[in-house]
């Protein structure tokens, strides 16, 4: 089996409860998507909500993956920076692959859609770079460099997942140029 990628989904419920039951699920099997387990999709639907928002906006874009079923199995959504110096390039969120599908590559299936999207579909043609933010302790440093980024800052404790446990804020960088 593998996942069929799409870039800018059409928008509908099915979608919408699919990212939540994904988003909740990798939240609660200890994945670093902006929450701490135990969490519900209706804890996480006002984070959405603020992400189709941007999609709507025009200043965010989604990559899904979906399964053999067409369930949602995956997701990273790009945001793209509205300051005009840094135009240039992007921040890629909420990066997930569901538990279940775990360890069968379909991560860096995912992050090849990702690099795809950022070079060749419209709207991107003037970004250089995606920038990504990880949260230490995780590992997942590793793999992100396994699929190009580099490690290009990192603060020190700057992530509170539960008193007494602070994890850095590293920031990884792929170059597109």
């Amino acid at each position: 089996m593998t996942l069929t990628f799409e870039a800018d989904p059409s928008v509908d419920q099915a979608l919408t409860d699919g990212i939540l039951a994904l988003w909740a699920d990798v939240s609660n099997a200890g994945g670093a998507v902006g929450f701490v387990p135990p969490v519900t999709p209706d804890e996480i639907r006002p984070s959405l909500l603020r992400h189709l928002a941007g999609m709507a906006e025009g200043s965010h874009r989604l990559v899904v993956g979906r399964d053999e079923r067409g369930e949602v199995a995956a997701t990273a959504f790009f945001s793209f920076n509205s300051h005009r110096l840094m135009t240039h390039w992007v921040w890629l969120y909420t990066v997930m692959v569901h538990p279940k599908h775990q360890g069968k590559g379909y991560g860096r299936d995912l992050m090849a859609a990702v690099e795809h999207t950022a070079r060749t579909a419209p709207g991107f043609e003037a970004i250089e770079a995606v920038r990504l933010g990880v949260r230490g302790g995780t590992g997942v440093d590793t793999f992100y460099a396994k699929c190009g980024y580099k490690e290009v800052g990192r603060v020190p404790g700057a992530i509170r997942v539960a008193p007494g446990d602070d994890r850095d804020d590293i920031t990884m960088l792929l170059t597109l140029t």
